[in-house]
């Protein structure tokens, strides 16, 4: 892989953790200045801020990313523009007509479908997201074609800003539920406007050109065919995964009161911690493994596959076993005691992410090896499936009910895309060593079970059980001779670690505590 590659990988990461990071602030502050009730008016509202964004996008925005990076390469300037401006035309006006639907259905939607006519305004709010947010997926489309990510991350980083700083004032000034969205409204019009300023300044002169290609209105129709044709599965498959995060909060809110979505909305994003490390692994995985596939390298393939599968078991296990056990002083530490109530929705939710996590990073590897279509087909079916369990355990068990029907569902995608991924590229999986894994985790829960579940006991659990977890993974001879490298390469770069860590790679080496893989 280039530099080139490598580095934007890296600063595309940098701004989808900003993204989250933004994400859990805003949320954080509103569910406390709401409170569960009102949280839970304005937690109803974010599957709808996802889907019409989606569907007035379209998918395009990825679309644009390839075909201007396509283009560009080729030197041919006009069509690069071209490219740009069809979609974005056809963007703005699917986003206005979606707006337009949505405000005029958002009276049905919250008192047929949910029962809340305290949801309606809120919900007329989000109609004035949707044509922004288009404009900026654009303009991220184009920054991403010409490998300036950077502008990506600025841009982010201007949304994030403007939302928490809006949200606040709108919900102090008293405009409760609704002030929340205005929030991430005004912040697309900041993000929007810095984004076409970027554009401008920045991008745009890279197509200077004296070309023009005056395309009819028929031949404008089959260059946006052409983009809609790769746009499609894209849409199809963020669409799915909303319904994967977010059909428990839709089932809660139409059988329930608000106050239990405000207590799951507290639940769900704490539970989407470990997809931060997935999310990490697959946007370098995915290059990674094409390039292996695309050499016929199956040595480096299996090499690829293995070490990611590993070191994000590895990393998002135990994350994920500390915020079970201690989701009570966690969401209590986060959110405030009034949100107690959504902790055993949370210890079962995050162990359901450990799994999305681990389907998110065999998606990456099939869309590597040139199956792309194959993780959206196992993710609709999985949509459906997430619907129906869903509605009948939110029926029996409440909110702890969608935590169960959602990770039952993740748990099943998981063993499908991982049987599909040994199948297509012939790997062995290690299966003794991620057994053995297993069992560190074992350990580590036993041990953390023990401690008091308060907010300091969490911290306690947190130091205790990082170093039993460490213990194990040595003395079950988890660890292989290239994991130590890997992790000393950086525990080295600390002074005060250095010596304490050669002395550890130096024990386990000694006493042969080392795992050789296959």
């Amino acid at each position: 892989m280039s530099n080139k590659v490598l580095k934007n990988s890296f600063i595309l990461l940098i701004g989808n953790l900003l993204f989250r990071v933004g994400g859990y602030i805003n949320r954080l502050l509103m569910s406390r200045m709401l409170g569960p009730e009102g949280y839970g008016l304005y937690g109803l509202t974010l599957p709808f801020q996802g889907i019409f964004q989606i569907l007035s996008a379209g998918g395009l925005p990825p679309a644009i990313s390839k075909y201007v990076a396509e283009y560009n390469a080729q030197d041919k300037k006009a069509l690069t523009r071209q490219v740009i401006l069809t979609s974005t035309k056809f963007m703005v006006l699917m986003a206005i007509l979606l707006s337009i639907i949505l405000l005029f259905s958002s009276d049905f939607i919250a008192n047929n479908i949910f029962h809340k006519p305290l949801v309606v305004w809120p919900l007329r709010a989000v109609s004035l997201i949707t044509p922004f947010s288009v404009v900026v997926g654009a303009m991220r489309g184009a920054f991403q074609g010409v490998y300036k990510n950077e502008y990506t991350v600025y841009n982010r980083m201007a949304e994030q800003i403007a939302t928490i700083v809006f949200a606040c004032v709108f919900v102090y000034c008293g405009l409760y539920a609704m002030g929340a969205v205005l929030g991430s409204a005004f912040g697309f019009i900041i993000s929007a406007v810095t984004a076409v300023f970027l554009y401008k300044k920045y991008i745009n002169p890279l197509f200077d050109s004296d070309d023009s290609l005056n395309l009819s209105f028929k031949e404008e129709l089959n260059l946006l065919w052409m983009l809609i044709k790769f746009a499609v599965p894209v849409a199809i498959t963020a669409l799915s995964e909303i319904a994967i995060y977010d059909i428990g909060t839709l089932v809660i809110g139409s059988i329930m009161l608000s106050v239990d979505v405000g207590y799951y909305n507290a639940a769900d994003p704490i539970s989407r911690i470990p997809l931060v490390i997935s999310l990490s692994v697959s946007t370098v995985l995915l290059p990674a493994t094409a390039e292996a596939y695309a050499l016929k390298d199956h040595k480096m393939l299996q090499q690829y596959v293995v070490d990611c599968l590993r070191y994000s078991i590895l990393t998002v296990l135990p994350l994920c076993v500390m915020i079970s056990i201690f989701s009570i002083p966690i969401i209590s530490l986060l959110f405030g005691s009034q949100y107690i109530q959504g902790s055993g929705a949370l210890s079962i939710l995050v162990i359901g992410m450990s799994f999305y996590s681990i389907y998110m990073i065999c998606s990456s590897i099939l869309q590597g090896i040139g199956y792309p279509r194959l993780p959206m087909y196992i993710l609709l079916i999985g949509t459906g499936l997430n619907l129906v369990l869903n509605i009948v355990l939110v029926y029996s068990y409440g909110i702890v009910g969608a935590a169960i029907g959602t990770t039952i569902t993740t748990c099943i995608l998981m063993i499908v895309i991982m049987y599909f991924v040994i199948k297509n590229t012939k790997i062995s999986i290690p299966w003794r060593n991620i057994l053995l894994i297993i069992a560190s985790n074992i350990i580590l829960m036993i041990v953390s079970l023990i401690i008091p579940k308060t907010i300091i006991g969490s911290i306690i659990g947190l130091i205790v059980g990082s170093v039993i977890y460490l213990i194990a993974l040595i003395f079950l001879k988890v660890l292989t001779k290239r994991d130590l490298n890997f992790f000393a390469q950086y525990l080295n770069k600390i002074p005060i670690l250095r010596t304490y860590t050669q002395k550890v790679v130096k024990y386990i080496e000694n006493k042969n505590l080392i795992y050789k893989l296959e």
